[in-house]
């Protein structure tokens, strides 16, 4: 779709299709949703905030009703729903596309209420588990099940999963246990490397495996490898006491990656994008850090000046870069 709408804007740019056949032309190009279409993420829509209302239902009804509920009825009603979760995917799977669907929804039931049950285990028998150990062990025992399904929503749960895991561990040991990092410094270094490393399997695994080459997935773990960096190299400049910072050598190789990758090897414009922006929001902040405390009202006219620039400057570079790109 993305290629079909950038031949269309050249063959527009170029004078090709005259402006009264605009219309006819966008309409015969497909952009525009069909009434099929629109049925079908209605259907999906329904199917998947229906699954997230279901597994959500149980969480809530056994939490509203703690205390009229004995200890074996409320472990009754999450393995019940777990194992008919299961029953659905294994009933569902590989008999079509809808039920492919269906089976993909019902796994990611299971999957939610997995960690239901290990919530549920934790608050009865008050095991006195950090909070990072339920979901370090909910991300191992779905891990089996991210493998079998091929399912990148589940994936990204897994690594979601992950993420909270060593954040609230981060937060609680530190960086080898204080060592390296600590506080929310560790936490922000430990997210960027998880996210980094995961983003580029996921890249190197969808040349081979197809079901791995969607867009927003590889988006969502670059803005998880990126915000993080950007973060660090924020605390670093507002820091009157901080002299020198692994962020400062990090930062500059990050967006050398991402410009390597994603101008040339895989061209993607949102990435590009992000790196434009994390720069401005780093020059800004060090313009800002620098000039608003003793320049005055001169300070704030030349950080707006800045922004200004530094905007249509990426505006115009990501412009030319999406006319060089292929269709």
């Amino acid at each position: 779709m993305a290629s079909i709408r950038r031949e269309l804007v050249a063959l527009i740019e170029r004078g090709t299709i005259p402006r009264e056949e605009v219309a006819r032309a966008v309409a015969l190009s497909g952009l525009h949703p069909s009434g099929r279409a629109w049925g079908i993420f209605l259907d999906r829509l329904l199917l998947w905030l229906g699954t997230l209302a279901l597994a959500g239902a149980v969480m809530f009804l056994i939490a509203y009703n703690w205390a009229e509920m004995g200890r074996w009825l409320r472990f009754g009603l999450v393995q019940v729903a777990l194992v008919v979760a299961i029953g659905v995917y294994w009933w569902a799977e590989g008999r079509g596309v809808v039920q492919n669907m269906v089976a993909r929804a019902a796994l990611m039931a299971a999957s939610l209420l997995l960690g239901v049950l290990l919530a549920l285990f934790g608050q009865v028998y008050q095991t006195g588990a950090d909070p990072w150990q339920l979901f370090f062990f909910w991300a191992v025992l779905m891990l089996p099940w991210a493998v079998v399904a091929r399912f990148d929503a589940l994936w990204i749960l897994w690594l979601g999963l992950l993420n909270l895991s060593l954040s609230l561990y981060l937060r609680t040991w530190g960086w080898a246990f204080g060592i390296l990092f600590s506080g929310e410094t560790a936490v922000l270094w430990g997210v960027f490397i998880l996210n980094t490393v995961a983003l580029g399997l996921w890249e190197l695994g969808a040349r081979r495996w197809r079901w791995l080459s969607v867009g927003w997935a590889t988006r969502l773990l670059a803005l998880g490898s990126g915000i993080p960096l950007t973060l660090l190299m924020l605390m670093f400049i507002l820091d009157e006491r901080a002299d020198v910072s692994a962020a400062v050598l990090v930062y500059p190789l990050w967006l050398a990656a991402l410009y390597a990758v994603y101008r040339y090897w895989q061209p993607d414009l949102f990435m590009l994008a992000g790196g434009c922006l994390s720069v401005i929001v780093v020059v800004t902040t060090f313009f800002g850090r620098h000039l608003l405390w003793q320049g005055g009202a001169g300070g704030f006219l030349f950080l707006a000046m800045s922004v200004l620039a530094l905007g249509a400057a990426a505006v115009f570079w990501l412009k030319r870069l999406h006319a060089e790109m292929p269709s």
